[in-house]
């Protein structure tokens, strides 16, 4: 018995050495965590930005860590759908209080569940704010994923190197805060139904760039040379904290190649040319789209322009792969589960992508208990095929084009462009969702010819 107590110590010891605690310290993580803490356990982003992490703090004010809860989209999808949906259905009870792990995590840990509206302007607005991040000492389990995080706030604070003590803080190196692990703990999420509806560490995880050791921080927090605070050291790798990723063109234009060309370079009226285009990932380390790709949207669009300039569209050939219908623009309905929350229960639902007809999505559909398409990744049961584009991937579309007997002779110049939106048109029209959330951004696009014959 002695020898089974002193087994258990033992463990129990090893554990906590591995997630960073100390015995005794609470360890609630994830749900467990809700109103355990309270508002005045953290500091404020702008006591840390003011008193001495200016550039950290400029650089985050600008990067949507800082509007997790304030950003327009979010606070329409939390207070429209999530929250009354979760009020009317007991399997996603959850997400009122969960939604504000990841969004409002400080909200979420002090139990303000439902926060105030971002209006309002209470602490809940801070969103991801730089005292969570600086006291998470481990996480819960062996998979990072609903935020599962563990924040022990108090003097210490924790950072990727060993350090002077400030006058305001001691300083401690961890080694998680380094690691996409610790990244994972809000970019990885399971549905109430168990779906991964967020697995943008696992892609990477699954991907070639991990076994490379390039790691998220290396894309999204890149090296500079900077001091890291006004008072301290000047570092040759300082990590910037812009955080830049899917919600800023910058990041996405150019993430995919592409290529386009014929398979004949001169034809008639009457002719068939078939175009070949490839695309290429050569940028993100995980899939793209990823994170809430029950969103976002990725599409291909072909056009050809003869010597007069009739602008002609070209649909993409179909590959006649099981569940090919959700990758290939179509005039239908969907997201009917959004008449749960909108008091509706015969909600017909809105066009589900708001593109042309016939053109290429590459996506990972989201499907409801029902079985019908839903942007509500809580509400998400199942998938449809996975048409997305890995990380270093190639896929190869064609489009063939019977030149139309109007086809003027001359140069035929044959486009495809790649576009992307954060949010479906369509959603965002009938939620009354800011223009700039369904902005189309051109990830990328390439031209060819070909000489049209009389």
């Amino acid at each position: 018995m002695k020898a089974t107590v002193t087994a258990f110590i033992c463990l129990t010891l090893v554990l906590f050495f591995f997630l960073g605690l100390n015995p005794g310290q609470n360890v609630k993580a994830g749900d467990q965590a809700l109103g355990t803490r309270k508002y005045d356990d953290y500091q404020t982003p702008k006591f840390c930005g003011t008193s001495c992490h200016t550039d950290f703090y400029q650089q985050w004010t600008q990067a949507m860590m800082s509007q997790a809860y304030t950003h327009h989209w979010d606070e329409i999808e939390y207070f429209k759908l999530a929250v009354p949906h979760a009020e009317k259905d007991s399997v996603v009870a959850g997400v009122k209080a969960g939604c504000n792990g990841c969004h409002a995590p400080v909200a979420f840990l002090a139990g303000d569940v439902p926060p105030p509206k971002p209006a309002a302007n209470s602490r809940a607005n801070e969103s991801v704010s730089c005292d969570l991040c600086h006291t998470v000492t481990g996480f819960a389990g062996d998979t990072p994923f609903n935020f599962n995080w563990i924040s022990e706030p108090g003097k210490t604070k924790y950072g990727p190197r060993e350090g002077k003590n400030s006058p305001e803080h001691n300083l401690m190196k961890s080694e998680l805060l380094g690691k996409a692990e610790f990244c994972g703990t809000c970019h990885n999420e399971k549905s109430p139904y168990g779906a991964w509806v967020k697995a943008t560490h696992l892609e990477w995880k699954e991907g070639p760039y991990a076994t490379q050791g390039v790691k998220c921080h290396d894309c999204h927090m890149t090296y500079a040379p900077m001091k890291t605070a006004s008072m301290g050291n000047s570092y040759p790798d300082a990590r910037l904290h812009l955080f830049h990723g899917a919600h800023d063109p910058g990041k996405v234009r150019g993430t995919i190649e592409l290529r386009i060309q014929p398979d004949i370079r001169e034809a008639q009226p009457g002719d068939a040319v078939k175009f070949t285009i490839a695309l290429f990932n050569q940028k993100t380390g995980h899939k793209f789209p990823t994170g809430s790709v029950e969103d976002r949207i990725v599409w291909m669009h072909v056009e050809a322009v003869d010597a007069k300039g009739n602008v002609y569209h070209l649909p993409v050939d179909k590959k006649g792969f099981q569940g090919e219908e959700y990758t290939i623009g179509a005039d239908v309905l969907a997201y009917q589960d959004m008449g749960i929350a909108l008091g509706d229960p015969g909600f017909k639902g809105v066009q589900r992508d708001g593109i042309p007809v016939g053109d290429r999505i590459f996506r990972m559909a989201y499907f409801d208990p029902q079985g019908r398409m839903t942007i509500q990744q809580w509400n998400t049961k199942s998938f449809g095929v996975d048409y997305r584009i890995g990380p270093r991937e190639t896929k190869l579309e064609t489009c063939t084009f019977t030149l139309p007997d109007t086809t003027a002779p001359g140069t035929l110049r044959v486009t495809a462009v790649l576009n992307y939106q954060k949010l479906v048109k369509p959603v965002a029209d009938f939620l009354a969702v800011p223009a700039d959330e369904s902005e189309i951004i051109k990830v990328n696009e390439h031209s060819t010819t070909v000489m049209v014959l009389q």
